[in-house]
């Protein structure tokens, strides 16, 4: 997913474990200037760097995933947690497509996810169980 917006407030990166690191953003999206929304999103690992050459006011382009995860408390709740990970950071300007199209490299296809381990080990004690095998065609 892509979203054109105003860069807000930047915050420091964080390192969650020795081998995790993630960085938080803030934009202004006004699809209704009358109503705008404010969006967090986040990058992770090597990404986190991205957002440096961006400045608070300055027009972004930013290409996303939805990450959705299920969490079983030990008091027996279910809690569902959602997060917008940021992949690709652009100037708007940039974002323009040029004359004549897309040039088919291929580069608007999403990276593959770069979540460590224990948080992809999370999906498997949810119950979660998700193999090619099960596909229903």
């Amino acid at each position: 997913m892509e979203l054109t917006c105003k860069l807000l407030e930047v915050q420091e990166t964080q390192q969650i474990t020795d081998s995790f690191r993630k960085r938080e953003f803030v934009v202004e999206y006004a699809e209704n200037p009358q109503y705008p929304e404010y969006v967090k999103f986040e990058l992770i690992q090597d990404r986190v760097d991205q957002i440096n050459e961006f400045k608070p006011g300055q027009e972004i382009k930013v290409s996303f995933n939805i990450k959705g995860r299920k969490w079983n408390d030990p008091k027996g709740g279910v809690k569902y947690f959602n997060s917008l990970q940021a992949w690709r950071i652009e100037a708007a300007q940039a974002a323009a497509p040029a004359a004549g199209g897309s040039s088919g490299s291929g580069s608007d296809v999403p990276p593959p996810s770069d979540e460590p381990g224990w948080l992809a080990a999370d999906n498997n004690n949810a119950g979660v169980n998700i193999d090619d095998d099960d596909l229903p065609f």
